[in-house]
């Protein structure tokens, strides 16, 4: 088949700007977007600093390849997942970011009542289960936390960032790290200055607005 180059080029650019911040590495982490039906994905074990058009597999909603000289990442079942639970969702990157993956293998949920810009965006960022990478079981426990925020934490494993597109996906992750650090460095110097309760409502109920409203 031929591939949309169009979309095999903005993959491409969310995964090496990811790469460049560090938020990717050599052997971790993963890419894709859906575009006409079909999901292009990061390939496995390649770098993603390194990446060329024909490595970028494609794959039909089912998972069967149908173009690329590299076989899909190894998470190509939680990305697959995901397009099925969210069909608003039109790119998913999962990665393992410091900050993130620090909390998800300690299964710590990153939460605050002192930084508005989580709780107005994510709300914060939960833990699903630990599922074997790799396997269907990675995935079974992310749907309802998927229904809350574009950004959850995988136990014992990394963190799973969606969006509308690739480049928004890409975004939600650069971002969720940045507000992770800031939160457990503030919880590190010592006790947050917490807004009111009632700030904290307001702030929660904006996001859990804007969230159903992107996905119905």
């Amino acid at each position: 088949m031929e591939k949309n180059m169009e979309a095999v080029r903005e993959l491409m650019a969310a995964a090496k700007h990811l790469d460049e911040k560090g938020i990717l590495n050599a052997i971790e982490g993963n890419v894709s977007l859906k575009r006409d039906g079909l999901i292009y994905v990061t390939p496995s074990g390649k770098n993603k600093a390194f990446l060329t058009e024909d490595m970028i597999a494609v794959v039909d909603e089912d998972g069967n390849q149908l173009a690329g000289s590299c076989k899909p990442t190894s998470e190509l079942k939680l990305h697959l997942h995901v397009y099925k639970t969210r069909k608003d969702v039109g790119g998913v990157v999962h990665a393992h970011p410091t900050c993130l993956a620090a909390h998800a293998i300690c299964g710590l949920p990153v939460r605050t009542k002192a930084y508005a810009e989580l709780m107005t965006v994510y709300g914060s960022f939960e833990v699903a289960p630990y599922g074997r990478p790799g396997t269907d079981d990675i995935w079974k426990g992310i749907g309802p936390l998927l229904q809350k925020s574009d950004v959850i934490l995988l136990e014992n494993h990394g963190a799973l960032a969606v969006g509308p597109s690739v480049l928004q996906a890409m975004n939600h992750m650069e971002a969720a790290e940045a507000i992770a650090r800031v939160v457990t460095t503030a919880k590190l110097i010592g006790r947050e200055k917490e807004l009111p309760e009632e700030e904290c409502r307001a702030l929660l109920s904006m996001q859990e607005k804007n969230q159903k409203e992107s996905i119905s």
